[in-house]
C-alpha cells in the first residue's frame, strides 16, 4: 500500500510503498477514505511535536475509513462499520491499523470528508472553552487565528453556547469565513497594531472574559490588554512560532487565569472527557449546529501540499487527504 512517511527529521516525508499493516490484538485495520491534517502533523514531521514517534513512521492524526479487519479480542467495530479516529499517526495511508476502542461510529449525514477533520478542531475547541475556560453564555470570548483549523471551530462553538465572539484573522477572506461562521466583531491582524485594534473596539463593546490562543507571540500579548477582570486565556499552541513569555504582574494585577491545554493528553489521563466532549459534538452536528469548513481536498500524493497549506496559513477551516 501507499503511505506518507516519515524517514528523517532533516528532509521532508516521502509517498512510499509499504507492506499492508495487520490489526494487532485489541486493534482493528480500517480502509483509509479521508485524513484531516493538523498543525502537529507539520510539527511531527520535523520531529518537534511533542508525542513524535521514532522515524520511521506514517503522518496522519486522524481519520474516517471503514472497518475491514479485527485483530484478536476485538468484537467490535463490525466490520464494514465507517468510524472516526485519533490515533496519533497512520492515516496518511490506504490502511491502518488502530485501537478498537477508540474508534467511533460516524453519523449517517456526514461525510467522510468531514468525519476525519471533525475531532482534533471541533473536540479542542469544546473541551477548551467548555472544561478549561468555563465559557458563560453572555460572555465576550475573543478567538485569535479565528479561520484556522481550530479557530473557526472555537467560533462556531462559542456561538453555540452563547458567547459573542470577536474573530481575529489575516485578511478579508479570512474574516469573511470567520463572519460566516457566526462571528460578531472582525478585526484584520494584517491592518496594523492589533493592541490598538482590540483596545478600540472594546472600548465601544466591553472587555473579554475568555480568549482562545493558538497563534502565541504578539497576539497573546495584545489580548491580554483587552482582558476583563478574573478573564480567562487558554493557550492552545503557537501558530506564529513564537512562544510568548507571561507578563506575571498583569495577571496579578487583573487576577487573570493563563491555562494550558492539550487535547490529546485526555487519552493518557481521562479518556472519558474526551468521548463525552466528542458525543455532544457529534449530536451538535445532527442537529445541524455545526456546519464544518474544509477549505482544500487533496490526494495522498498532493500530501506535502497539504502540510504546505498549513505551514504557509493559505488555508482556511480543515485541509482533507483521501487516500
Amino acid at each position: 500500500m501507499r503511505a506518507f512517511q516519515v524517514h528523517d527529521f532533516d528532509n521532508a516525508p516521502q509517498l512510499a510503498e509499504v507492506p499492508t499493516p495487520e490489526p494487532a490484538a485489541g486493534e482493528v485495520a480500517l480502509r483509509i477514505s479521508a485524513c484531516g491534517v493538523n498543525f502537529a502533523d507539520m510539527l511531527m514531521a520535523k520531529g518537534k511535536y511533542q508525542d513524535t514517534p521514532p522515524p520511521p513512521f506514517t503522518l496522519g492524526m486522524e481519520v474516517c475509513g471503514t472497518v475491514i479487519a479485527l485483530g484478536e479480542g476485538v468484537t467490535t467495530p463490525a466490520i464494514g462499520t465507517r468510524v472516526t479516529v485519533f490515533g496519533g499517526r497512520g492515516g496518511m495511508a490506504e490502511v491502518g491499523v488502530f485501537p478498537a476502542d477508540l474508534c467511533r461510529a460516524v453519523h449517517a449525514s456526514m461525510p467522510d470528508t468531514v468525519a476525519a477533520g471533525f475531532q482534533v478542531a471541533y473536540g479542542t475547541s469544546h473541551l477548551g472553552l467548555t472544561r478549561r475556560a468555563r465559557l458563560q453564555k453572555g460572555e465576550m470570548l475573543l478567538v485569535l487565528g479565528a479561520a484556522g483549523g481550530v479557530g473557526l471551530t472555537a467560533v462556531e462553538i462559542g456561538k453555540v453556547m452563547g458567547a459573542t465572539v470577536i474573530a481575529v484573522a489575516r485578511g478579508a477572506d479570512k474574516l469573511e469565513v470567520a463572519r460566516a461562521a457566526g462571528a460578531d466583531h472582525l478585526i484584520d491582524s494584517n491592518a496594523g497594531d492589533l493592541k490598538a485594534q482590540l483596545k478600540a473596539l472594546c472600548a465601544t463593546i466591553g472587555g473579554v472574559d475568555v480568549v482562545y490562543d493558538p497563534v502565541g507571540g504578539e497576539a497573546f500579548m495584545a489580548s491580554l490588554s483587552v482582558c476583563n477582570r478574573e478573564a480567562r486565556v487558554v493557550v492552545i499552541g503557537f501558530a506564529s512560532g513564537d512562544i510568548p513569555k507571561v507578563p506575571a504582574n498583569i495577571l496579578l494585577v487583573k487576577n487573570i487565569d493563563v491555562i494550558g491545554f492539550y487535547w490529546g493528553g485526555y487519552l493518557a489521563f481521562q479518556p472519558d472527557a474526551l468521548t463525552d466532549s466528542l458525543a455532544e459534538l457529534m449530536q451538535w452536528y445532527a442537529d445541524g449546529l455545526l456546519k464544518p469548513h474544509i477549505s482544500d481536498v487533496l490526494p495522498l500524493d498532493r500530501a506535502q501540499d497539504g502540510l504546505d497549506l498549513i505551514a504557509s496559513r493559505k488555508s482556511t477551516g480543515k485541509v482533507v487527504i483521501t487516500p
